[in-house]
């Protein structure tokens, strides 16, 4: 389990983070949700391990997540951040291939992860595809499938950090994605999702961290975050929340 316990974080004289506390727990899918300069992307950075909290800490399964050598914490801890690349001509099954460099599996069982991982991110036919021949939405689905083989099956003890996975996809390809993340998090993975999209955040995640500059203005189920009075406060947007009809979970419409 991946943890935050009272984090700030500074950039410059500004706290970006304002005594965060969070926990990621097996099996669920945390989404982080708040407008632009909220420290969505900050408070990932501090998770990962790639910014330093000016205070608290963050714990990965109970010990500093700076304790963690690194192969040690790649084999337990995935970053997808909101613009991966690589700029060299890599056909697509090397480039999910190199999230199994921290394990020792073998190549035989390596490649059979990378098979069902492109599967899982529906990226299985361009397989042998050049990267640099992709579309920005296809990369996209490729580094999933990356940070997925990295961790895969997605057993417990493992946590995946995705910022923004669906910002370059078609309507179509964002459920597929998210069908694929919240199958991850079933066989046990924490995840935690950055999305602008309220509505894809009410149907995907167990629970959704509301974020207003810097600071925990909700942290709770869909139904109990996603309110009017909430949404209004931190998006300044009026809108109506109905329950989902197939489904259940909050709808959010504009007004």
């Amino acid at each position: 389990m991946l943890q935050a316990e009272g984090l700030y974080l500074r950039r410059g004289k500004q706290d970006v983070l304002r005594g965060i506390d969070l926990q990621l727990a097996p099996g669920q899918i945390v989404g982080v949700l708040g407008p632009n300069g909220a420290g969505k992307s900050s408070l990932l950075g501090a998770l990962s391990g790639e910014l330093v909290p000016a205070q608290g800490r963050v714990t990965l399964q109970g010990r500093l997540l700076s304790d963690w050598a690194g192969p040690e914490r790649a084999q337990r801890l995935a970053v997808l951040p909101q613009v991966a690349s690589l700029g060299f001509a890599f056909q697509v099954q090397d480039v999910v291939g190199m999230g199994r460099m921290p394990h020792a599996t073998g190549r035989q069982r390596d490649a059979q992860i990378v098979e069902a991982a492109l599967q899982a991110a529906d990226a299985t036919h361009l397989a042998q595809r050049s990267y640099l021949a992709l579309s920005g939405g296809e990369r996209q689905r490729v580094h999933l499938a990356r940070v997925m083989a990295q961790l895969w099956p997605g057993e417990e003890g493992v946590t995946l950090l995705l910022d923004e996975p669906t910002s370059m996809l078609d309507p179509l390809h964002q459920h597929t994605t998210l069908e694929a993340v919240r199958r991850f998090a079933d066989r046990g993975a924490g995840v935690l999702l950055i999305l602008h999209d309220l509505n894809l955040a009410a149907r995907y995640c167990d629970r959704i961290l509301l974020l207003e500059q810097g600071r925990s203005y909700a942290l709770d189920s869909p139904a109990s975050v996603l309110t009017p009075k909430a949404l209004k406060a931190v998006f300044g947007i009026d809108v109506i929340v109905q329950a989902h009809p197939e489904r259940g979970h909050p709808l959010v419409i504009a007004r």
